[in-house]
């Protein structure tokens, strides 16, 4: 219906089977509904750059970013700015047309899926997202696994551009990553492929978290036993979560001899125990 969402990629979906008309995490449907227009873009330029790739053409770097980011930017609580959502799904089409017209200048035929061909205004961006979303599969365990899969590769994207902010990246993962999502999109995937993609899916997680651990172990040291102050001080605070230990890196630079004091919460606890950040 116009005007709903429809999302349960999180533990706090409402009533255990997902949230229709607004995020319990505060996520606003029209939100929802851009994430879902620019996962839409992402398969798209994730069908053109494998096609490129299966043929033998090289994908160029800003892909490969492009596609990292956007899913990234789509996990439940990473991004809730419309605009931002919006910019990523207007550079996706002009990613996706370019890669298009790339496979035409080399003899490449692509398929004939909406992802590749649909070219609305701006205007009918809203309502053209109603159609793409999750519910877009009709049946539920189809659905449920190739959401699963989606997860996976969010989650796989958000430690990779840690790791690519620190200088590591394994082209295999950009390949798999958009070859996972071109087989979704262009297949007719029966269950049990369905599960053997996503148990492909997990041997590539294992892989990238190697890759993660690499990048932060080489940039901040290897981790050793450390006692955490968990007390609260006087001064001015900022809270930071997530994994992101370049993010971490900035803070503390960017607080050092303000007087700001810098709290870790979560996921972030592990940046106390990484020698290089000691010094804080």
């Amino acid at each position: 219906m116009e005007g709903n969402m429809f999302c349960y990629q999180c533990q706090e979906a409402a009533k255990g089977t997902g949230c229709v008309l607004k995020g319990v995490c505060g996520k606003k449907d029209t939100t929802a509904r851009y994430m879902d227009l620019l996962l839409f873009v992402v398969r798209g330029v994730s069908v053109a750059a494998d096609a490129l790739r299966t043929e033998g053409c090289q994908v160029d770097a800003d892909t490969n970013a492009f596609v990292t980011d956007a899913l990234f930017a789509t996990i439940t609580n990473a991004n809730f700015d419309d605009e931002s959502i919006l910019a990523r799904v207007r550079k996706g089409f002009l990613l996706r047309d370019r890669l298009k017209a790339r496979a035409v200048d080399a003899g490449i035929t692509l398929p004939e899926v909406d992802e590749l061909t649909w070219c609305g205004e701006e205007e009918e961006y809203l309502a053209k997202s109603a159609s793409v979303g999750v519910l877009r599969e009709p049946d539920e365990d189809l659905r449920s696994l190739k959401e699963l899969l989606m997860y996976g590769l969010k989650g796989m994207a958000a430690y990779h551009e840690h790791a690519m902010r620190l200088g590591f990246t394994e082209d295999a993962i950009h390949a798999f990553m958009q070859s996972a999502l071109a087989r979704i999109t262009v297949q007719a995937m029966s269950a049990d492929e369905l599960v053997a993609l996503v148990l492909e899916a997990g041997q590539y997680g294992v892989q990238v978290m190697a890759l993660l651990d690499q990048a932060n172990t080489t940039r901040y040291g290897h981790p050793e036993l450390t006692k955490v102050n968990i007390g609260a001080g006087k001064n001015p605070g900022i809270l930071i979560s997530g994994h992101d230990l370049h993010d971490l890196e900035e803070l503390l630079r960017q607080t050092e001899g303000t007087g700001v004091d810098v709290y870790t919460h979560s996921e972030m606890l592990p940046g106390h125990y990484y020698p290089a950040f000691k010094q804080y």
